[in-house]
């Protein structure tokens, strides 16, 4: 997904022109995002997508192979535009147009022409930006697989009794969490130790043990830019379970990963590498 970025001063009035103050182009959307911030920390990364046979189609390929995301799976679609998401940023709020575009072209008979990958693979991302019987149908064959999934319930939407069982992991915000589940947080995590993991900004992370609810705080540092932060930390996540952390200690550096990001601008330009974080935690 292509983002553009409007920055005006006054939000403009149905049939009004006005003038802007910024405006910036650059690569997205949540499995592109956690996608790059795996393959960062120096996860081996397969995307499996579709893009538009268009200008931004080709710059989101071209930014992934500068990243080192392998996209022999990402599929070029004729006929159908890339994704993109214009931002209106103006008095200190923002409007956001998702139009899914190729997204919404991911189906089950891409995810069937992938089995071999995933059956390579030590866990897989999902968010649902996709079609939701795309997800469904991914996180089914991967449970019965015994892959692990990583669900980003993102845009939040209603989550299916079997989805939940399907997936290891599900990584829902704050706010999220109520919406999806009709319940509070601590109920949540409760009824899902060890699979629910919410996080909360500068609040930190929650989840159940199984014994009892963990909190584990977020960094402090000086906050300049958001933007990805929570794609960062579910593509750290994803990275310290691949590398056998321990449920609480891959939460623990997804945390820190995330805490990098925030001090930057940007999104995937924001996300840190291994060496970074380990440069900075000598420091």
């Amino acid at each position: 997904m292509r983002i553009w970025l409007l920055v005006v001063h006054v939000s403009p009035q149905a049939g009004e022109t006005v003038f802007g103050d910024d405006f910036t182009v650059f690569p997205g959307g949540k499995g592109a995002n956690q996608a790059v911030a795996c393959a960062k920390l120096g996860a081996n990364v397969r995307m499996v997508g579709c893009v538009g046979n268009d200008a931004n189609g080709r710059f989101l390929l071209d930014n992934f192979l500068t990243q080192s995301v392998d996209i022999e799976n990402v599929r070029v679609l004729n006929g159908i535009p890339s994704g993109v998401a214009p931002i209106l940023i103006a008095e200190n709020d923002n409007m956001i147009v998702v139009v899914p575009g190729a997204n919404g072209k991911v189906t089950c008979e891409i995810v069937d022409s992938v089995k071999e990958i995933l059956l390579d693979s030590d866990i897989v991302l999902l968010q649902l930006e996709i079609p939701m019987a795309t997800v469904e149908y991914s996180a089914a064959f991967c449970y019965k697989n015994h892959i692990p999934v990583i669900l980003n319930p993102t845009p939040a939407q209603q989550l299916s009794k079997k989805l939940i069982k399907n997936v290891a992991y599900i990584t829902p915000n704050e706010i999220e969490i109520t919406q999806i589940f009709n319940d509070s947080f601590e109920n949540v995590i409760s009824d899902y130790p060890n699979k629910v993991i919410m996080t909360a900004g500068s609040m930190g992370t929650y989840f159940h043990d199984g014994s009892s609810i963990v909190h584990i705080p977020a960094h402090k540092v000086e906050v300049l830019d958001t933007t990805g932060a929570g794609d960062t930390f579910n593509g750290a996540l994803a990275f310290g379970i691949c590398e056998e952390m321990s449920l609480q200690n891959s939460i623990a550096f997804a945390s820190k990963a995330t805490s990098y990001s925030i001090k930057k601008l940007g999104a995937q330009s924001a996300m840190p590498t291994r060496i970074e974080l380990e440069f900075e935690e000598s420091v």
